[in-house]
């Protein structure tokens, strides 16, 4: 499929492939936005991407894809760069890490590209970027806060636009420091992942002993379906707040579980499961209230590109016009931002000087303003995250700087489930 110009892009997230989870076989479908040429030329910029538009994650797909399509939309409305239109090629992974690299390798031997973007998750945008690596082909992914592989094994091609695990525990302690007579006594539950050990293990460093008693700290395993004993444990150490990473399908099953076991939490912070429309339409009442410390990008934010994203969301065919994007179209959006900033000041598409333009840049974004470090992260404390709650349909934001449209102040303890 190819969508040509300015003019066809609204329809690429529709058109898109949608369907069940797989494990395996070929794949030709997939989506092209803007450029002129599928094989890639001196006229345009050629980027390659996966995303899980079927299988596990696929609730997140169409979020970050209609953050990768406006931006593009943008870039090219406004000379593209310096002179090229960008021609964005995106290919469905399945929620698969294999498929992302048999994705990227099919794309990359068809086409001339410039640039590689991620995946959603940590799963698939490491998948994405261990690729990259071995191509030396810059790579920008952004749901990617899993810090170990990229320190461990040196990356030099891999750039992240979004919080890392000591990022997002900074902002739990920042944001739970806020809030008067606030949680104390705090439960983690362990996703059994790298990420998910990597990530509890900051959360009890920036917690524990610092204000915060660490009263549970247990495991469980990706795609869980009964986490009673987990609540019951919970409950039993009289936790205020729960603090965890699950996937969607698996977060949704646990507040309907604590819902039905009868127990209300006083807050629960479930980064990632708290990300796409899924979340909301799964659960409705249910799910209000519920909150996540690891969101990149939520519409209250008072930053570069913010005001324009939401118009241009607005924009859309079909879409309401006060209509308000989730936090992942804005994280889909940052990327392009800085794909954009770094392939200007490259000035050409060689891919070391893509390179140091995006280890020497300063990029601001609807993300806030940062730079990267040697290992592709955004320097330590340069970008705050955005912490948000859900309330009436709508992810608000209530740290930091909860005042403006899109924001409240948090609400604590969460009413109980049974009186919403």
């Amino acid at each position: 499929m190819k969508a040509s110009g300015v003019g066809a892009v609204a329809g690429v997230t529709g058109l898109a492939g949608c369907g069940g989870n797989s494990d395996g076989g070929s794949d030709t479908s997939g989506t092209t936005t803007g450029g002129t040429s599928s094989s890639g030329s001196s006229e345009t910029v050629t980027i390659g991407a996966t995303l899980p538009q079927t299988g596990s994650l696929s609730s997140s797909a169409k979020l970050i894809e209609t953050g990768y399509r406006l931006g593009v939309e943008k870039i090219n409305e406004n000379g593209g760069i310096d002179g090229k239109d960008v021609e964005l090629i995106i290919r469905d992974d399945e929620s698969t890490a294999k498929k992302v690299r048999s994705n990227l390798q099919q794309i990359v031997s068809n086409n001339d590209v410039d640039m590689l973007w991620g995946s959603f998750s940590s799963l698939l945008v490491t998948a994405g970027s261990a690729y990259a690596e071995q191509q030396k082909l810059p790579f920008l992914g952004t749901t990617f806060a899993y810090m170990k592989p990229r320190v461990e094994q040196n990356y030099q091609w891999t750039f992240a636009p979004f919080g890392t695990s000591r990022d997002f525990a900074r902002a739990t302690k920042a944001w739970f420091d806020s809030i008067e007579d606030g949680p104390q006594r705090v439960a983690i539950w362990e996703l059994n992942t790298g990420w998910g050990a990597e990530l509890a293990d900051y959360w009890e460093e920036k917690l524990g002993g610092n204000g915060y008693e660490i009263v549970l700290r247990e495991k469980y395993e990706l795609g869980a379906k009964d986490f009673s004993t987990l609540i019951s444990q919970t409950q039993s150490a009289d936790a205020d707040a729960v603090l965890s990473n699950p996937v969607p399908p698996d977060g949704i099953t646990a507040v309907k579980q604590m819902k039905s076991q009868g127990w209300t939490p006083k807050l629960v912070d479930f980064i990632r499961a708290f990300d796409p429309t899924a979340w909301h339409s799964a659960l409705g009442k249910t799910g209000e209230y519920v909150s996540s410390t690891g969101t990149g990008w939520l519409p209250g934010l008072d930053t570069n590109g913010t005001e324009e994203l939401i118009q241009r969301y607005r924009d859309q065919d079909g879409v309401d016009s006060d209509a308000v994007p989730l936090n992942m179209v804005g994280d889909g959006y940052s990327v392009t931002q800085v794909a954009a900033t770094a392939l200007r000041a490259a000035g050409s598409t060689e891919n070391t000087a893509i390179q140091d333009a995006l280890l020497n840049e300063t990029f601001d974004t609807v993300l806030g303003e940062f730079g990267f470090n040697e290992h592709g992260m955004a320097k330590e404390g340069q970008l705050v995250p955005a912490v948000g709650q859900w309330k009436d349909g709508e992810q608000k934001l209530v740290h930091p700087n909860p005042d403006g449209p899109h924001t409240m102040d948090t609400v604590y303890p969460m009413p109980d489930f049974s009186e919403r």
